[in-house]
């Protein structure tokens, strides 16, 4: 009767948590976190793209139109600010920038195309978080659409397009005649107040959206497409920022999905600037080679509170994503990734520790992460090669990483394969490795990232009641 008991009391103590856990607080905080900015808000002055000269046949080169509207348009960024309207048509152009206080808005029909010429992208100085550029010594070309040290700045439309026209940089960097590192789509540096949204975004040269040390970004509702096998076309990468939000997008490219990242190795860890409080909700994709959502691994500067909840992944590589190595430095720590469907995924879960590539020879190889307090909960797939393969570094730390309901269809004889990792999980089939096969509850929830204290005393307090007999 006692063993009957207790086990009732241990039943009804975890549904309690689950129950709990489904109403977790931070969800309040993300809500004020992603709170859409009216975007339809009227600016003051308001010119369209026409009245500096452009034409939108696809063929002539618009960059002095751009620039020309911009730099007219800034002398109202005291004055309540502005909107450049882009109407139906295609708008060929290189690298432009913006402006504080600025609405970059594409009207429906509207694509903004990248120039083919290189010679169109300028070369600017490498990111001090990473040394050099990304690809290749020395610097690197500039985005399509670029800004820095600006506040509230929206990129948006009636779901119009912005199309890099990556081809013939993907062409250049296979051929390996690159002088530079590629550019990016859009790059957003030390800005804030930053709203991407209801946009279509094609074919970008390298990473496709870039917020680097940034606050405050909002990216909503919008498409990013590259071709499956296009080298390196991250859909959304915030890069040593903090406060960002990503939902309700849709991503097929040919590298991750999502990379949070902070800086490259020593670099990364002297520029100390993490990646920290990004949300990502109701994210669809898929690709061929990478992973869904990744951190790292260019990591060094640190990357902590990321939530991620509301995923679907189908016919893709891997699902989650740690990337480091001997070198990076840095953390990762309080990652909570939670409601997650994979469907025709080679690794749901993957922790990679070998991507040894470096800036430079002056990297620091005693420079080891930290990886700890990270969460998974609620994970569903269906045709899954591998649930999880976590490989830590031997002689480091990744510790109390938690695995919770879980249930993965794999298809493999060995669907978990571990090593130097330490955590704890519950209710999870396939029965994971041995390293984290120790429960969750009722003695660790204080060691499982977003699996609070008051979480435990709660559903034991609830318990007592239910069972006022059984003893703590």
């Amino acid at each position: 009767m006692v063993n009957f008991v207790c086990i009732c009391f241990q039943l009804v103590y975890l549904l309690l948590v689950l129950v709990f856990f489904s109403h977790i607080t931070w969800a309040v905080k993300g809500n004020l976190l992603c709170k859409q900015t009216d975007i339809g808000e009227i600016r003051p002055h308001s010119v369209t793209i026409t009245e500096f000269g452009a034409v939108g046949d696809g063929v002539t080169l618009n960059t002095k139109a751009f620039q020309n509207a911009i730099f007219y348009l800034n002398s109202f960024a005291d004055k309540g600010g502005a909107k450049l309207f882009v109407p139906a048509g295609r708008w060929l152009t290189g690298s432009f920038d913006l402006i504080s206080h600025l609405t970059l808005w594409l009207d429906k029909h509207a694509v903004i195309l990248g120039s083919m010429n290189s010679d169109d992208w300028p070369v600017v100085d490498p990111l001090p978080s990473y040394g050099r550029g990304r690809e290749l010594p020395g610097g690197r070309h500039r985005s399509l659409i670029y800004g820095r040290n600006l506040t509230d700045v929206i990129i948006t439309g009636d779901n119009g397009t912005i199309d890099g026209q990556g081809s013939v940089w993907w062409n250049w960097f296979r051929r390996k005649t690159l002088n530079y590192t590629r550019p990016h789509l859009v790059e957003l540096m030390n800005s804030t107040g930053v709203v991407i949204s209801n946009l279509t975004f094609l074919n970008s040269p390298f990473w496709t959206i870039h917020p680097v040390y940034c606050s405050h970004v909002i990216v909503q509702n919008v498409t990013i497409l590259a071709p499956l096998d296009s080298p390196n076309t991250d859909g959304i990468d915030p890069d040593s920022s903090d406060d960002v939000c990503i939902e309700d997008c849709y991503i097929s490219t040919g590298d991750d999905l999502i990379s949070i990242k902070s800086g490259w190795d020593e670099y990364g860890i002297s520029f100390a600037r993490p990646s920290r409080n990004i949300i990502i909700r109701r994210l669809t994709g898929h690709n061929r080679k990478s992973s869904g959502i990744a951190i790292g691994s260019e990591m060094s500067g640190g990357v902590s509170e990321v939530y991620a909840e509301n995923i679907y992944f189908f016919n893709s590589s891997t699902g989650i994503i740690l990337k480091t190595a001997r070198g990076r430095g840095g953390y990762v720590r309080n990652i909570y990734i939670s409601n997650v469907t994979l469907v025709g995924v080679d690794t749901a879960i993957f922790f990679n520790s070998n991507f040894s590539q470096h800036p430079d020879e002056f990297y620091d190889p005693n420079a080891l992460p930290v990886i700890e307090r990270i969460t998974f909960k609620d994970v569903i797939g269906d045709n899954i090669k591998v649930a999880g393969l976590l490989k830590g570094i031997e002689g480091d730390s990744f510790r109390h990483i938690c695995l919770l309901n879980i249930t993965l269809d794999v298809t493999t004889k060995s669907p978990w394969n571990c090593s130097n990792i330490q955590g704890y999980s519950t209710l999870v089939s396939p029965e994971t490795c041995e390293p984290l096969k120790e429960s969750i509850y009722p003695k660790h929830y204080s060691d499982c990232y977003l699996l609070p204290n008051h979480l435990r005393s709660s559903a034991r307090h609830l318990a007592k009641e239910t069972f006022p007999d059984i003893r703590s």
